[in-house]
């Protein structure tokens, strides 16, 4: 399998890879997690992104492909789940003349669909536990009852603003995607404000592979 999950920031992308991996042995390919991964090697790539990431800036798109088409080389073409990439038009033209180019075309691109008033209550309302580093959303997995207020705080990412702007960049750039794998056939739209295993159950039966399933 060859697939993309892409959707809004807080629509479960990196929850429903996991469950996709654990089901079907597929590799999660996370750009963030390589530019990481990158970084802690010290490879001479790593020091290059870790200098930009350091002055505050952006990682070349140049240096993500190389960090993905590595990876996907790697999985000999199959077996793998893009999580989070792409995530603009340019990238995704890129990706499928890639593949296309290795006679590897990209299965489904599994788009989790999520409003943008479920994406602001969904991030605003994490907290972390100081002390623990544990995470609560005061509706959603409330603390314990008994835990002092003060151990609790809001990441800045995670304050409503923040949020807003994430998704304002999120509709300028990689919404536009819908419309353009929908228009190559590829496109597998997901109910993303259900549970977490109906959401599951639904990107199986849409998969056609609800049967190897253990949910």
């Amino acid at each position: 399998m060859r697939l993309v999950l892409f959707g809004p920031p807080g629509a479960g992308k990196g929850t429903q890879a996991a469950r996709l991996r654990d089901a079907l042995g597929l590799r999660i390919i996370s750009t963030g997690y390589l530019i990481r991964s990158a970084i802690r090697q010290g490879s001479p790539l790593g020091m290059r992104v870790k200098e930009l990431v350091q002055c505050g800036g952006l990682v070349p798109d140049e240096t993500v492909r190389d960090l993905a088409s590595e990876a996907i080389v790697h999985q000999r073409f199959s077996n793998f789940i893009l999580d989070g990439y792409p995530r603009t038009m340019q990238q995704a033209q890129w990706l499928e003349a890639f593949l296309e180019a290795y006679k590897a075309p990209l299965m489904a691109v599994l788009y989790l669909d999520v409003p943008d008033d479920v994406i602001v209550e969904r991030l605003s309302g994490r907290r972390m536990d100081t002390q623990t580093g544990d995470s609560y959303h005061i509706s959603l997995n409330p603390p314990p009852g008994h835990m002092p207020e003060e151990r609790l705080i809001q990441r800045k990412d995670d304050r409503p603003e923040a949020v807003l702007a994430r998704l304002e960049t999120y509709h300028r750039d990689t919404r536009p995607l819908v419309d353009y794998f929908d228009h190559k056939g590829l496109l597998v739209t997901i109910d993303g404000t259900a549970s977490l295993d109906a959401v599951f159950e639904e990107i199986c039966a849409a998969m056609g592979v609800e049967e190897r399933i253990s949910v």
